[in-house]
């Protein structure tokens, strides 16, 4: 009997460093709760903010064919956890039509309170884009925040719209995203970091 629990006691030893080994090598982490980067962030030339997140980023061309936005996004001000992040980068035409489009996720999926985690994206352009948009969205709740007007209207002037959830009780599996755009997210004179 002692040799049997000897072997699940080594065996769970063997899987615990396994798992640190591979949080080591920067897998995909659950959470992330302090800054990998300083905050502010130096070196990126663009940036935007929604009520949780704040985004920063740089648009260059590692390749003729290829448009790389490779960024990071922080939670500088909720002590609530963002959950999910996901990006969406379209290059649109002079129509305003979607030409081209790529997808990520970030890293971490839960972003706590001054956390960060890095995202990227790679595009390839046909030529027609005009301007490239940026769509991202996660899930967020305030503690105690039931979705309620009167709450969301606080929101500071000119910050963007937010989707208002129900007054139901707060469960992660019905959380639904809240999705922000940035409009021309490469351009040269937009959104400049401070």
């Amino acid at each position: 009997m002692k040799r049997i629990w000897l072997n699940r006691a080594g065996l769970l030893v063997l899987l615990g460093v396994s798992l640190a080994a591979c949080a080591e090598e920067g897998g995909l982490a659950l959470r992330t709760t302090s800054p990998t980067t300083p905050y502010p962030p130096p070196g990126f030339a663009h940036e935007a903010s929604s009520p949780a997140v704040q985004l920063f980023w740089n648009c260059t061309r590692p390749a003729p064919d290829t448009l790389l936005l490779d960024g990071v996004a922080f939670n500088p001000w909720s002590g609530a956890d963002i959950r999910f992040l996901e990006f969406n980068l379209v290059g649109v035409d002079s129509r305003g039509y979607t030409v081209t489009e790529a997808k990520a996720a970030a890293r971490d999926l839960i972003l706590g309170m001054m956390g960060s985690t890095p995202f990227q994206l790679a595009l390839r352009p046909t030529g027609s884009e005009t301007r490239f948009d940026l769509f991202y969205q996660y899930e967020f709740q305030e503690p105690g925040d039931t979705g309620s007007a009167s709450q969301n209207a606080a929101l500071p002037t000119g910050a963007p719209p937010v989707r208002l959830v129900s007054s139901a009780p707060f469960l992660l599996a019905q959380a639904p995203p809240i999705r922000f755009m940035v409009w021309n997210v490469c351009s040269e004179t937009m959104h400049r970091a401070r």
